[in-house]
């Protein structure tokens, strides 16, 4: 069941995976937070795991950057390989003086700048937004761990250097919490196929304020994130 962008074979990937951007993130759950972690696929090092967590099967793999890497990746685990559901573990600029570095945000909607949904030739405006039984489940997750969790609006933006200086401000505006690249085109994906999505992001930056955290701690750190969505993930394994 091999594509051009997965080697795995079908059945190789759980009915709920976690989805970093980064593939060194993806070795990092699968290494520290899953038992008997298999690598399932490497192809352009998009690296994806399954092993078992608190007794289920769970997998990990990378989406890339922007919503582009994000469509095809979580399209093909939701249509190729049978996975039901898909969380989106990231990082997102605060754009939100209620929201603080290393703050998590549940992504209940994600409004985008991005063309994404052109394709479905729809007479109007899609508003792309999180299955609220994950969204629930979430929250009630983050309770148990004693996680705050931000629930609102993202900004999926194709542009990680917007030439509007302004375009934040904008934004914040309209009560968006966070900004980041991927959840709009997956919360679309998820939508199409009749699947579950979630994005939880933890806040690496704060756009107004300057404050963000090192490359290093955005790899390997965000452990209140990865716990709160495998919990998560787990009540749909």
């Amino acid at each position: 069941m091999a594509t051009p962008h997965n080697s795995a074979e079908k059945g190789a990937f759980g009915k709920a995976v976690l989805m970093p951007g980064d593939p060194l993130r993806a070795r990092f759950v699968a290494e520290n937070f899953l038992e008997n972690a298999e690598l399932v696929n490497d192809v352009r090092g998009i690296q994806g795991y399954t092993g078992l967590y608190g007794g289920k099967r769970i997998s990990v793999m990378a989406s890339g950057m922007g919503m582009p890497s994000m469509g095809i990746y979580s399209y093909e685990l939701f249509r190729e390989y049978d996975v039901d559901c898909i969380l989106r573990i990231g990082s997102a600029g605060s754009i939100s003086d209620k929201v603080h570095v290393r703050d998590l945000v549940l992504g209940m909607g994600a409004c985008t700048d991005s063309n994404y949904a052109h394709q479905y030739r729809l007479p109007g405006t899609f508003a792309p937004i999180a299955d609220f039984d994950l969204l629930r489940a979430a929250a009630e997750e983050g309770e148990k761990l004693g996680v705050a969790c931000h629930v609102g609006n993202l900004l999926s933006s194709d542009l990680f250097y917007d030439d509007d200086p302004d375009f934040a401000v904008k934004w914040a505006k309209m009560g968006v919490l966070a900004v980041e690249m991927e959840a709009a085109a997956l919360y679309m994906n998820a939508a199409r196929t009749g699947k579950k999505a979630l994005a939880i992001c933890t806040v690496s930056d704060h756009l107004f304020t300057g404050e963000a955290l090192s490359s290093e701690e955005r790899q390997l750190g965000f452990r209140q994130m990865i716990l709160l969505a495998l919990e998560t993930a787990r009540r749909f394994a």
